[in-house]
Order: C-alpha cells, then structure tokens, then sequence
C-alpha cells in the first residue's frame, strides 16, 4: 500500500508566494489608509456632535448668572427708545414751506410703557435663565422660539415614532413580498429587470420622494379618507416607506438567494406546492437576514430628513391619530440649525436630538451586525 507522506512546513511554505508585486502593496495601503481615515471620520464627528451637545447634558448653562446684567441692559436700551428720524439731512430753502418737507419721523409712536420695571424684567429672565431642566425637556412642548422657550421632545419622539411605524408597516411587507417573489417566482429576464430597477430607487433623491408626497400623494389621501390635514404622519410614513422598501428587498432578496436549494428541492419532493416551500421552509430559514433588512429598514426610515421635512405637515403635535401633522428628530434638526444661535439652548438641544439619533441608528447596526448576522451565518453552516 502506498503510503502517503504530508509535506512539511517549509515545503507547504514554498507554494506561498512571500512578496507582492508593486501595485499590490500600493493598493493594500490604499485600502488600509482609506479604512482608517473613514474611521477617524466617524470618531471626529460623534466627538464634535457631543461637543456641541455637552453644555446640555451637564446643565452647564449661565444664563442665572447673567440674568442680572441682561436685565439691566434690557431695561436701559428700552428706557432710552427714541422715534428715528428717516431723513435727517433735509434742507429747507427759501420757498419750501416747513411743513411739506419737514423731516419723516420712521417711528413716531414709539413710546415707553409706565408699568416697566427693573424687578419685573430680572425675576423674568431669572425664570428663562432656569428653563433647562429634565421636566422641560420631557414636557409635551416645543416652542424654541419665545420668552420662555419650551423644549419638550415628546412631541418629537411620538411624530418620530409614528411616522417609522407607518413606513415599517408598509415597506417591510411589500419589500419581502417583492424579494421572495423574484428570488423564486419571477422568470430569469425578469428578474434581471426587477432587481437592478429597485436598486436604483434606492438611491433615488429624497426630496424627489418628498415632493411627490408633497404634490400628490397628500392630495390623493386626503380626498380619499377625508383627514383633516393634507400633511400628516400617514402621508409622511408613505414617502419614508418609499425609501425603505429598496433596503428591506436588496438584504431579503440577498438572504433569500444565500439559502440552500437543497431546501426548496426538498420541500418540493414532499408534496409542497412552490409557495409552501418559499413561505414556510425557505423565509424562516432566512429569517435571521430578514430580521435585519426590517431593523436597517427602520434606520432609515427613522434617519431621514427630506421626506419627513416636506410631507409630515413638520408640525409638533402630541396626538395618537395618524391623520394629524407630525415632526421628527431629523425635520427638527434640518428645518431649525440654519437660523438658530450659535451656543445657545436652542442649539445644544438640536445637537443632543442628534446623539440621539446616533444612539439609536448605532444600536439597531449593531444589533444587525454583531447578532442577526452570525446568526444567519450558524443557520447556514448547520450549527
């Protein structure tokens, strides 16, 4: 009998080749510079957000403290109002009577009323100066703009939550739906049709979907159930649900396609019709990659700006209804840090609705990276 001999380590050694050529070496540190620097990226700007956010979360406002000197100011500046001459510069000449072309007074009404006080203005900005508190910030308003802002984000999180709700409730099913039907029903032509097609929705513009949402879809539904609003959460969860529906079908389409044949050809030898096998043998075996197409779903639908900003009615109301105008974390952001005060409350606030949404787009992709997935990869391998 021959006997086999297994080769040593410097033998197995010399079928590996020890060095790259060139262009390999600079492509792999291209790669690894790229890598790093994309991570450096994501660090600075988590850093920067919480920077802007810090004053917030540690109740480091002065405000109290200059109270007193605001107030004082405030009172002066009002106590020496005078009406503003709007052409000072007018001369009169020998045949000009006075009265004609007596300089304009811009403001002649402008007066100061008796019943300011310097103790009613202090005790009024010392009362703003507390406004930062965890009761404020959970209230059920959000008034930024005022003599008492109101920074409540309930309002927010409710129109966040029902507008993903929507989008979840009707893109996670037609996205599966579309992924089980190409991956076993649709014939080959059209499926090379099918998935590219809805892979270029994907990366179809936002404010595309929200003007469509904005022009006609409001209309439609309006007209169709009779809300009393045109924007309103329904509306907006419909634009989103465009958006997740390419996400949940490419992942489910992917996860579908990983599961073994000898699955389907079994179910088919046991007397399963095609759609017994595909819903009820090869779905649950991908299940773990469904999961995580509906969890990405959900990040995008909670994430977006455009849509949410155009076709929710971006207004913040507490109301359980979805015919009923919504804002979200992100409209919030999008539509207020443009004309907000550098420094100010109103401008950590938006920058802690932005760690917010970090927190909760960074749990549902480690969530779908770290469990679903070796999951998925277990259920392949047969563990």
């Amino acid at each position: 009998m021959e006997q086999v001999t297994t080769p040593s380590p410097e033998q197995r050694h010399s079928f590996v080749r020890k060095t790259n050529n060139i262009g390999e070496r600079i492509i792999e540190r291209c790669v690894k510079i790229i890598g790093g620097v994309a991570v450096v990226l994501i660090f600075l700007i988590l850093l920067f957000v919480l920077r802007e956010a810090l004053p917030l979360l540690m109740g480091a406002f002065s405000q109290s403290r200059t109270a007193q000197s605001t107030a004082q100011s405030s009172l002066s500046d009002t106590l020496n109002l005078k009406p503003e001459v709007y052409n000072p510069d007018v001369i009169l000449s020998e045949h000009q009577a006075p009265e004609e072309f007596a300089p304009e007074v811009y403001n002649p009404d402008v007066s100061v009323p008796t019943t300011i006080h310097a103790e009613k203005i202090n005790n009024e900005t010392e009362a703003e100066g507390d406004h930062i508190t965890l009761a404020n910030i959970l209230g059920t308003v959000w008034q930024p703009v005022s003599t008492m802002p109101k920074f409540g984000i309930m309002p927010l999180i409710i129109g966040t939550a029902k507008t993903t709700f929507v989008a979840i409730f009707i893109g996670a099913p037609l996205g599966i739906l579309a992924a089980l039907y190409a991956a076993f029903f649709a014939p080959r032509r059209l499926r090379e049709i099918i998935k590219p097609m809805v892979e270029i929705l994907a990366g179809f513009p936002s404010v595309v979907i929200g003007f469509f949402c904005l022009l006609y879809v409001g209309s439609a539904l309006q007209n169709l159930f009779g809300f009393d609003f045109r924007l309103n959460a329904f509306v907006g969860g419909i634009g989103l649900a465009i958006a997740v529906i390419p996400i949940v079908f490419t992942i489910t389409e992917d996860a579908l396609s990983a599961v073994p044949k000898s699955l389907l050809e079994a179910s088919l030898a046991m007397g399963a019709t095609q759609w017994e096998s595909a819903y009820k043998v090869m779905l649950p075996a991908a299940f773990p990659g469904v999961f995580a197409a509906v969890l990405l779903g959900i990040g995008r639908a909670f994430g977006e700006t455009m849509i949410a900003l155009m076709a929710t009615g971006n207004a913040a109301m507490v109301s359980a209804s979805i015919g009923d105008p919504v804002r979200t974390f992100s409209a919030t952001i999008g539509a207020e840090m443009g004309e907000v005060i550098w420094g100010s409350a109103h401008y950590s606030i938006l920058f802690f609705l932005g760690v917010l949404l970090f927190i909760v787009s960074f749990t549902l992709n480690a969530v779908t990276e770290l469990f679903i997935k070796e999951r998925l990869a277990k259920k392949l391998q047969g563990g």
